[in-house]
């Protein structure tokens, strides 16, 4: 037996005191800033074709009234996790935490909301049960990354579930043995692939939807007496073992337990400032930082050469069928970067997705391995070297070690409201953004959620 043996009873207990703990003032304000940049992100995304299509699918499946999706109307709860979790994840703009290369909001919020709807819930224990979700979802996608990633699994999906099923529990009320047994439920449910890269599929949107989904689905079979394997962090044939591998090599039970209840890793978040992959925007940083250096003209640039970490590297293709594809390559959304200065929504549009200047550019792109930065990440840094010789033979240099928007280089809450208005102001107007902008500071209440879905609706096209 590890000595470890009692790690999922540990996170239990701590949930259990956590839930009756309010949150410290500046946890408070960090998850209402999460709280904006995942709501105007959701808006951004329902009136987009993915959220249309798992709109068809909860309409055929998930009948009832007792929760909102975003753009949908009225859903039953397990109807509208899926479709605010999707939407969360609709168009690469939500935030994350490095260390464990996930995104707790698009999880945790979704099965919060629509339980708490469900059952009448408000005020801070909203608040604080998406907290301690996303608290642990963070934890546990640390413990195993990069293993759980080089084993070809979602972080996001896979140790979400386990953070979903945590804040729900909270909201649920449920004792130590109630948190355990849907914790060890979620196990069963925690899944999703990276496979998704190859074609650029766009289940990976789908990806956080389930895990909130089986997040609830795992604390309501808990509540109503259903047992799961008590010991799924730790166990010989737990969570850990299968997605991550030997512990003390592949996994770490300490990065789950330590300071547990004293220090909360979710203030180490980031918020994304461009909507593509994460792995990405060093470079994008570093590009437009020599853009604006040195006033380089787009049209002079003989060569771009991005040297990052090995998983950015990865991230290297020139095929833009997709808007996915396109917010997938670093290739890309660099040239994009020189090009125009700036990386938005629409730079992922298919005419722009077929603009002969960003192709002609992208083709300048070459990604190497650079070692340094490989070995910083991704405990230390998230770094990339950019390198741009133009037709003079000049050559320029930029590093970035850590990103805009990441807890050492962070995005101001100003900031992060110019972002929110970005994405808001094309679906619901200025008035409409406005009101939830507010909403979010001043949270106390979900009745906001139905104003913003009768805003979204009433944008969306005929």
């Amino acid at each position: 037996m590890s000595s470890h043996a009692t790690l999922t009873r540990t996170v239990a207990e701590w949930i259990v005191h956590q839930s009756s703990t309010a949150l410290p003032v500046e946890m408070d304000h960090h998850v209402r800033r999460m709280l904006l940049d995942h709501l105007a992100g959701v808006a951004a995304s329902s009136v987009g074709e993915v959220s249309a299509a798992v709109g068809v699918h909860v309409a055929r499946t998930y009948r009832g009234s007792t929760a909102t999706a975003i753009g949908h109307g009225r859903t039953s709860a397990l109807g509208a996790a899926v479709l605010n979790g999707t939407n969360g994840h609709g168009i690469e703009s939500d935030e994350g935490y490095t260390p464990g290369s996930m995104h707790p909001t698009s999880v945790v919020f979704p099965a919060v909301f629509a339980v708490a709807q469900e059952r009448g819930i408000s005020g801070d224990r909203v608040l604080r049960a998406a907290a301690i979700g996303m608290e642990l979802a963070c934890r546990l996608a640390d413990a195993g990354h990069p293993a759980t990633r080089n084993r070809h699994f979602h972080n996001t999906p896979v140790a979400g579930v386990f953070g979903a099923a945590a804040a729900v529990s909270v909201l649920l009320g449920l004792d130590e043995d109630g948190v355990a047994n849907a914790l060890g439920l979620a196990g069963s449910h925690a899944g999703g692939v990276f496979e998704f890269l190859g074609g650029s599929a766009e289940v990976k949107r789908f990806h956080p939807g389930k895990a909130a989904r089986d997040g609830i689905t795992s604390a309501d079979l808990a509540e109503a007496g259903l047992t799961g394997p008590t010991t799924i962090l730790e166990g010989r044939d737990g969570y850990f073992a299968a997605f991550a591998g030997e512990e003390g090599t592949d996994w770490f039970a300490d990065t789950v337990t330590r300071r547990l209840g004293e220090e909360w890793v979710l203030l180490r978040t980031y918020v994304k400032p461009y909507p593509c992959c994460r792995h990405l925007h060093g470079a994008i940083d570093a590009m437009l930082a020599l853009r604006d250096e040195f006033d380089l003209d787009p049209e002079s640039i003989t060569s771009i050469e991005v040297g990052t970490f090995a998983i950015a590297t990865r991230h290297a293709g020139r095929v833009l069928d997709t808007v996915l594809q396109g917010q997938l390559s670093l290739p890309f959304t660099v040239a994009v970067a020189a090009l125009t200065g700036s990386v938005t929504l629409t730079d992922f549009s298919e005419t722009a997705r077929q603009d002969p200047r960003a192709l002609a550019l992208m083709d300048k792109v070459v990604v190497r391995l650079d070692e340094a930065a490989d070995a910083s990440y991704p405990k230390t840094g998230r770094p990339a070297d950019v390198t741009v010789v133009t037709s003079d033979g000049a050559r320029y240099q930029h590093r970035v070690e850590q990103p805009y928007g990441e807890p050492t280089n962070p995005m101001s809450d100003t900031d992060l409201e110019v972002k929110a208005y970005g994405l808001l102001e094309p679906v619901i107007g200025l008035a409409g953004a406005k009101t939830l902008v507010e909403a979010c500071w001043n949270f106390d209440t979900l009745d906001f959620l139905d104003e913003l879905d009768a805003a979204v609706r009433s944008a969306k096209p005929v």
